[in-house]
């Protein structure tokens, strides 16, 4: 998930990743909401989306959409993935998107969906278990456009894009008819004024009263992405409505992590239900893992470092079980819960550790390799190289810890003595 670059928020179907058309990207961000709860920050900061019930059986359902009296409903099961209206459930129901007009017919839809795994091409072979359905009102859509705001490094600030072409890809917009695409710079001392928001209503050719309610939804919007402290707002589509109202129907919402102190709230709503627990349990230590497939577990620091060691495995006719980075300005403790978390694993029949200490320091890391083996029973094998800070202290560690520790004094040799201790 991590790796993805995208943060899924609302539904993932439709959207295609934006910060392709400004350069360089913003960074990635890792919070993931499900569709219902973004819709409920918007509701809140007063943008207008769909009304819905959330059901976690299908018991009450028939209240719940007599209670919304729309005529005619959107049945959706709750997952982070795309592709939900083209999957198909563990029982065979097929369908994660359903629309009914008949309240009873609400209630067998979320009865077949409550309770069983959902598999789109989007999730693991086995799918996704559904804990919860939304029931929305259906809306009918007269015309589909684009709106985002998003923090942009090339402006130093937020920029808005905007485009009459809702519902489709934004990059195919870009690429073949650029004059369909609005792309403004907000000042961030005056903010998102009315002359912009009326700009932007223009562009998207609402006219008369809708002109004013999408003025009144960019406003709103914008006043959503400072309070929250995003750094992606996408709505795709901002619809029209026959009936004369401007809707958002489906988003996109990204985070600045580094703002998690001010949104708890927030960042308290992140399901981790459908997230691999180990990675939940590195991030809690402010470590990052990565899961795959092979047998010789990958402790470094730095991303780059991570994709080095394990191609190196790779090239000695080894295979990666995963890649745990450990980042700048680590503790021991944190060593302590990065070997916890490999050794946990029981593909992993070895583990290479692989520090290059620029921020970090060697003499924590050896530290803190011993105080682990002095604690914890280790039973694989474990080759360690390290370079950089305090480097000489590291080594003097390791050789006096009398640990069965193997070292390496370089990348290959670490890797080829990996290798080996698995054969």
């Amino acid at each position: 998930m991590a790796s993805s670059g995208i943060l899924r928020c609302f539904s993932k179907a439709g959207f295609r990743p934006i910060q392709a058309l400004i350069k360089p990207n913003v960074p990635v961000r890792h919070l993931n909401l499900l569709e219902y709860q973004s819709k409920v920050l918007l509701d809140n900061h007063g943008v207008t989306v769909q009304r819905f019930r959330i059901l976690d059986s299908h018991k009450g359902a028939v209240e719940a959409s007599q209670e919304l009296n729309a005529e005619e409903y959107v049945v959706k099961a709750q997952i982070l993935a795309g592709g939900r209206g083209k999957g198909h459930f563990d029982n065979g129901f097929k369908g994660g998107v359903h629309l009914t007009k008949q309240c009873d017919e609400v209630e067998a839809l979320v009865e077949k969906m409550v309770g069983h795994r959902l598999v789109t091409k989007q999730t693991p072979q086995e799918g996704i278990l559904v804990n919860k359905v939304m029931v929305a009102e259906s809306v009918d859509i007269l015309r589909e456009t684009y709106f985002c705001i998003l923090m942009d490094r090339q402006h130093n600030g937020p920029v808005l894009i905007a485009s009459p072409d809702g519902g489709m890809d934004i990059e195919e917009v870009a690429a073949k008819t650029p004059d369909r695409l609005l792309t403004l710079p907000i000042d961030i001392y005056q903010g998102l004024t009315d002359d912009v928001a009326g700009q932007v209503a223009d562009f998207l050719n609402f006219k008369g009263d809708l002109r004013t309610k999408c003025m009144q939804e960019v406003k709103n919007i914008w006043n959503m992405f400072l309070n929250v402290d995003a750094t992606q707002i996408e709505i795709n589509p901002l619809i029209e409505t026959p009936q004369g109202h401007v809707v958002a129907v489906d988003a996109k919402i990204q985070f600045d992590d580094n703002a998690e102190f001010r949104q708890k709230d927030i960042f308290g709503l992140e399901d981790f239900s459908e997230s691999d627990p180990r990675e939940v349990d590195a991030a809690s230590h402010n470590l990052t893992y990565i899961g795959m497939d092979g047998n010789i577990g990958c402790l470094v620091n730095g991303a780059g470092l991570a994709m080095a060691t394990m191609d190196i495995i790779k090239l000695h006719g080894g295979s990666p079980a995963n890649f745990l980075d450990l980042g700048g300005g680590v503790q021991e403790h944190q060593v302590e819960h990065a070997l916890r978390i490999l050794t946990s694993d029981k593909t992993v029949k070895a583990i290479f550790i692989n520090i290059f200490g620029g921020i970090v320091n060697t003499a924590t890391i050896a530290s803190g390799l011993v105080k682990v083996y002095t604690n914890t029973k280790i039973e694989v094998p474990l080759v360690v190289r390290l370079q950089g800070t305090n480097v000489d202290e590291a080594k003097r560690i390791l050789a006096e810890s009398g640990c069965p520790i193997q070292t390496a004094s370089d990348l290959e040799e670490g890797a080829k003595k990996a290798v080996a201790a698995i054969s």
